[in-house]
C-alpha cells in the first residue's frame, strides 16, 4: 500500500502534509511513501532528506495520483487534481466541507473516500490527530507576536530613572486553544491580560494562565456537547456588548479568536464598539477569513479607523510553515496509523470507530 503527497500551491499554502520524520513513521508501519520532486524545498527540506528514510521521489503529481492508495493534502484538492484522482482512493486533509461542497461531491462521485480532519470528534483517543488544536495553538502565539510588532509602545511595565512605562493591556475574545495560547504568550511578554468567552467553563482555564475573566450574566448553556462554543442568543449579545463597552476603552490590544464550527464567525465588535478604543490601539482578528469577529476587519488587510488598526488575518500558518507542517504531519500520521490494519495490510474503514465515522465525509 502506498501513501503519497503532491506539492501544494505555495502561493496560497506553504505547509506540507508529510515531513521526513512522518514519512519515516509511515514507512515503519509497512507502507510505502511517494512525494513529488521538490515537495518541501521551499521549507529548506531537500528531496535527499526524504530519500534517506526510504521515501520515493516522483517527477510529477500525476504519477503520484495515479499510483497511490492514499493521498494526503493540507487543503482541499484543486479541480485539476480531482480530475486525475483514480477510483477507490483515500484522501485525507483539512477539506473544509462547507466551503468546498461542489469539489467534495465530485470526489465522492469518483468513489473516493474523503476524510476531513476538522471533523474529528473531541475524544481522548483523537487528541494526537487534532489538527485544529495544533494549528490554533500556533495561531494564538503568532497573533501576539504580530500585535507587538504593530504596537508602537513597549508591552511590559518598565521602571526607569526617567519614569515608569505602564504595561500594555490585552483583551482576548474567545478562550479556545488559540485564545489560551494568546493569553499565555501575552502574559510572558509582560502584558496585563483579560479574556472573555461564552463558555463559562473557560473561566478556570483563563485564570490559571494569569488572565482576568470577563463574564456575562447568563442562564443558558453556551457550550455544545463536543466542547465548542455555540451561537449566542440576541439577549446574550446585548449583554456582551454592554460588557465590551467598558473593556474596550481600557485595552490597547484586542485579539479576536471566536469561531463556531461550520458557521460564519460571530460578529462581536460592532463599528461603534471598535471606535471606543484609543487611537494607537490594535484589533487583531483571527476569524477574518470566516467573516470576522470585528467590524472593519477584512482578510489579508490592515484597516485604520480613527487611529485604530484593525488587522484581518489571512493564511496565518504561512508565517510559521515549518513548525505548522511538523505538527500537522504528526497529526496526520496518527490518523493514518489508526486507519491502517497491519494484520490485513490494508486501510480499514471501520465505521464502528468513532474517529473514522465522524471524519469520513458522506454524500448527503
Amino acid at each position: 500500500m502506498i501513501v503519497g503527497s503532491i506539492k501544494e500551491n505555495t502561493t496560497l499554502e506553504k505547509r506540507v502534509s508529510i515531513t521526513p520524520q512522518s514519512a519515516k513513521n509511515i514507512i515503519e508501519l509497512g507502507l510505502k511513501v511517494y512525494v513529488e520532486k521538490d515537495y518541501a524545498i521551499h521549507l529548506g527540506i531537500t528531496d535527499n532528506e526524504y530519500k534517506k528514510i526510504g521515501a520515493e521521489i516522483k517527477d510529477t503529481s500525476k504519477e503520484i495520483l495515479n499510483s497511490c492508495n492514499l493521498i494526503t493534502k493540507v487543503n482541499c484538492p484543486s479541480e485539476e487534481e480531482i480530475n486525475i484522482f483514480k477510483e477507490n482512493l483515500i484522501l485525507i486533509g483539512m477539506l473544509d466541507p462547507p466551503k468546498n461542497k461542489n469539489k467534495i461531491d465530485k470526489i465522492i462521485n469518483k468513489k473516493i473516500k474523503p476524510f476531513s480532519l476538522e471533523l474529528l470528534p473531541r475524544i481522548t483517543r483523537a487528541q494526537s490527530m487534532d489538527v485544529l488544536s495544533s494549528q490554533s495553538n500556533l495561531a494564538g502565539y503568532r497573533a501576539v507576536v504580530d500585535c507587538v510588532s504593530e504596537f508602537e509602545k513597549a508591552v511590559p511595565m518598565m521602571m526607569t530613572a526617567a519614569g515608569t512605562v505602564p504595561a500594555a493591556k490585552v483583551l482576548v475574545i474567545g478562550a479556545g486553544v488559540a485564545g489560551l495560547q494568546a493569553i499565555a504568550t501575552a502574559k510572558r511578554l509582560g502584558a496585563i491580560v483579560s479574556a472573555t468567552d461564552v463558555r463559562a467553563a473557560s473561566k478556570e482555564q483563563v485564570e490559571s494562565l494569569g488572565g482576568k475573566f470577563l463574564s456575562v450574566e447568563q442562564s443558558e448553556d453556551m457550550e455544545t456537547a463536543g466542547g465548542y462554543a455555540k451561537e449566542a442568543s440576541d439577549d446574550y449579545k446585548k449583554k456582551q456588548a454592554e460588557m465590551m463597552k467598558e473593556a474596550l476603552k481600557k485595552n490597547d490590544i484586542v485579539i479576536c479568536t471566536a469561531l463556531i464550527p461550520g458557521k460564519p464567525a460571530p460578529r462581536i465588535l460592532s463599528e461603534d464598539l471598535v471606535q471606543l478604543m484609543k487611537p494607537g490601539s490594535i484589533v487583531y482578528d483571527l476569524a477574518a477569513e470566516q467573516g470576522g469577529n470585528s467590524a472593519f476587519s477584512e482578510a489579508g488587510k490592515i484597516n485604520t479607523v480613527n487611529g485604530i488598526k484593525i488587522i484581518g488575518v489571512k493564511s496565518l500558518m504561512n508565517s510559521l510553515p515549518l513548525t505548522a507542517s511538523n505538527l500537522y504531519a504528526k497529526n496526520l500520521f496518527s490518523f493514518i496509523r489508526n486507519l491502517y490494519s497491519k494484520d490485513k495490510k490494508d486501510f480499514n474503514i471501520n465505521l464502528d470507530d468513532e474517529i473514522i465515522e465522524k471524519s469520513l465525509i458522506k454524500k448527503v
